[in-house]
């Protein structure tokens, strides 16, 4: 976006009347599955310019891909997730190497999403650092070259909740952020509709202090790829509010704000001295603030239902319609199928990787009038969501 400011306020009312019209004008559809609403065929899109008014709501956001089925951010779990029917791929995290190309991975420490610790000519890039104020030991994107970084394989990350998953250890490399540009238009081509994703800027002010700033990296691949627009299939998100901020300033891309618990501040907000917590930021003042340069928020599943101190889930609180209220859409994260994830009352014994009742927390958390949710298992979000559609 340009820096003049009237023109900057027109735009962002027009994302915000596309994501306006999401929020109160859609009907849901779920692709190849029974109990399809008759409204998929207008709302599915296709190769045209109508960008977040063709998803369905409440829309099913692949978390990392199909990351209950597959090692987190790779290839492999970005396509198993679209063929489960996601709507949206969170493709990816965008870390920076140290020759400053973006990579997609979790946290920018490897050690527990790559086998970085089977290679010993790896074995001196293990360090402490104090990641936005914790200090945490392991292998740092940043230490390693992106041809270093090519010659790991990725791994599950939580083994312990995905034994099978481990299946696939080692069978796909790191992928880079310009390399899921092309394999969205690839895709988009191949299956015949638009494909949607939806990375988010890691650390950024971490990164920013290591001179690797994160927002014009970003930037300028979108823009070579023709991306910034406000019908990018492309939605950005991010932790930190300033983030996204100056994303607004660089493209014109829809932009969520992710909310962390009520008690949280950001990081950029610690690093600057804000004394505002996330709950700061989810009153109707707050909520206003984020309207006027961002087109949705991303919040904790427990900022739109809280738990009760044995774990079930409590009455939920206005902030589905304190945001709607401000023409924000509502993206929270994250439902998984395996019981330690699940609200008390959904799981089913206490095997650590056993399924719960993931349709009942499913329905329950559509029925707040949330307009989408990130989900590790998109299969389930799709039958869950065509349930909910057809009563």
């Amino acid at each position: 976006m340009g820096s003049d400011q009237a023109n900057e306020k027109t735009q962002d009312t027009g994302r915000r009347a596309i994501l306006g019209a999401a929020v109160f004008g859609a009907s849901g559809a779920v692709l190849g599955l029974p109990g399809v609403a008759e409204a998929a065929g207008a709302r599915t899109g296709g190769y045209g310019d109508r960008g977040l008014k063709s998803l369905p709501v409440p829309t099913i956001i692949g978390h990392r891909g199909a990351s209950g089925y597959r090692p987190e951010h790779t290839f492999g779990s970005y396509e198993l997730a679209l063929d489960l029917g996601a709507d949206v791929v969170e493709a990816g995290d965008l870390v920076p190497t140290k020759d400053g190309h973006l990579v997609c991975r979790h946290e920018p420490e490897i050690g527990g999403t790559t086998d970085v610790a089977s290679h010993p000519e790896f074995a001196d890039r293990k360090t402490t650092k104090l990641l936005d104020g914790v200090s945490t030991t392991g292998w740092f994107t940043e230490d390693f070259t992106l041809a270093e970084l090519k010659t790991l394989r990725a791994v599950e990350r939580i083994p312990a909740n995905r034994p099978h998953n481990t299946l696939y250890n080692g069978r796909w490399e790191i992928p880079t952020f310009e390399e899921v540009l092309k394999w969205q238009d690839e895709q988009t081509r191949k299956r015949g509709k638009q494909i949607f994703i939806y990375p988010e800027t890691k650390h950024p002010t971490y990164f920013r202090r290591l001179g690797l700033g994160l927002e014009e990296r970003v930037a300028k691949l979108l823009r070579k790829y023709g991306k910034d627009g406000r019908n990018s299939p492309v939605i950005l998100q991010s932790f930190e509010p300033t983030s996204i901020q100056k994303l607004n300033r660089l493209v014109d891309n829809p932009l969520v704000v992710l909310l962390s618990s009520a008690d949280s501040r950001p990081y950029d907000f610690v690093a600057t001295g804000d004394p505002r917590t996330v709950a700061d930021l989810i009153t109707p003042k707050g909520l206003r603030e984020i309207a006027g340069y961002a087109q949705g928020i991303g919040p904790t599943l427990d900022l739109i239902i809280p738990k009760n101190a044995d774990g079930t889930l409590g009455k939920p609180t206005t902030l589905v319609s304190d945001a709607h209220k401000v023409g924000l859409i509502l993206h929270p994260y994250t439902m998984r199928n395996e019981n330690p994830f699940l609200p008390a009352e959904y799981r089913k014994g206490n095997a650590a990787d056993a399924y719960g009742d993931s349709f009942g927390a499913f329905r329950t958390y559509f029925e707040t009038g949330i307009d989408g949710v990130f989900t590790d298992n998109a299969d389930t979000g799709v039958l869950a969501r065509a349930d909910f559609l057809a009563g």
